[in-house]
């Protein structure tokens, strides 16, 4: 399919493909918009099906970043970077100094970090080739180091104010939420859940988050395949995107949905269908906002986890005034926030910094 035709091409500036022979590297960069900052989101390391699903991933995830970067007040545009993981070319210091080297060729318009599938570590590799690096080794009380604990942060104030929007209630406690997802991400956000006094369910493809998120927070685990339908308060993605469809958005049985997972609906329609079903769905780049935050801190330097806790704590107000006007206008919660993302990259002078 030409790129130009593409789905999920949505005027992106500029998409860039790279290969490292020698080290096995096969990547692509996705910059949807400069217009607030130099293009910033993470590397995400994934095994594709095929290249075609690998490019509408870095499509889909770059525009997610822009509107993302842009509600929540950054000096970063939107961009995206995949590495196609193959079992011919492991992870390996070489393989990441290898994408450091192709983020170094733009030139500063893409700042990368890390993503599902790379690590703190894996950073440190890139940071050896390019300065256009956040998400590195923390010094001190200083912003940086990984971006997973402010993410789940953020989710979690989201979670509250989704709870107080649609139940009514101030409190998590005994509030069934199902977690998709105990990863770096799901594993925080359910030690906050827990301490809050809400009741787990979680479903993850990997047995030792699973054992994890059980003898710690006393989870039920739950068959991936079935989570998505369990009988909760909350659905909580905090796994891969595409997971609320026309086929599984019927059978969804939660109150809410609010999650850390990037592009958790399929298309812009399956917010309407949740809105139709009265499920309360929070954007997941206004939800998930927490560890871009924390980059947006690093990278521009001067500022403390105090600072970066400060700012992630303002998700909640951004939610409440999305969920007020759905309540108001009737129109869908995606919607919503999509039209303001639009509105604030438009107008850059209105937008608020983090330097």
């Amino acid at each position: 399919m030409p790129v130009f035709d593409h789905t999920e091409f949505d005027k992106h500036e500029s998409l860039h493909f790279f290969q490292d022979p020698d080290t096995g590297l096969k990547a692509i960069i996705a910059i949807h918009s400069t217009a607030l900052g130099p293009a910033a989101g993470g590397c995400r390391r994934w095994q594709y099906a095929n290249d075609e699903d690998a490019l509408t991933d870095a499509l889909r995830l770059a525009r997610g970043m822009t509107y993302k970067n842009a509600v929540a007040g950054l000096s970063f545009g939107g961009g995206k970077a995949v590495i196609l993981a193959d079992d011919a070319a492991p992870k390996s210091a070489e393989l990441f100094r290898a994408f450091g080297r192709a983020v170094e060729s733009l030139g500063g318009r893409y700042v990368t970090a890390e993503d599902v599938g790379c690590s703190v570590e894996d950073m440190r590799h890139v940071k050896m080739e390019t300065n256009h690096v956040s998400g590195l080794p923390k010094a001190a009380d200083s912003a940086g180091g990984d971006p997973s604990p402010m993410t789940a942060l953020g989710v979690f104030l989201g979670i509250q104010s989704a709870a107080k929007a649609r139940l009514g209630s101030d409190s998590l406690h005994d509030v069934r939420i199902a977690v998709q997802g105990v990863g770096h991400v799901g594993l925080h956000l359910c030690r906050l859940l827990h301490d809050a006094g809400a009741k787990l369910l979680v479903a993850d493809v990997k047995g030792d988050n699973l054992r994890q998120a059980h003898d710690e927070f006393a989870a039920t685990e739950v068959a991936p395949a079935d989570l998505l339908f369990s009988d909760v308060d909350v659905l909580a993605p905090c796994a891969l995107g595409n997971i609320l469809t026309s086929v599984t958005i019927p059978k969804i049985k939660a109150k809410i949905v609010a999650g850390a997972a990037n592009n958790q609906l399929a298309n812009e329609a399956d917010g309407t269908r949740l809105a139709e079903r009265d499920i309360l769905y929070a954007p997941d780049y206004v939800i998930n906002a927490g560890g871009i935050i924390n980059v947006a801190h690093e990278y521009y330097g001067n500022s403390s986890e105090e600072q970066v806790r400060a700012d992630v704590s303002k998700i909640p107000q951004r939610l409440d005034a999305i969920f007020a006007e759905a309540r108001t206008t009737g129109q869908p919660t995606n919607v919503i926030a999509d039209h303001l993302a639009r509105q604030l990259v438009a107008n850059p002078q209105g937008k608020t910094q983090v330097e």
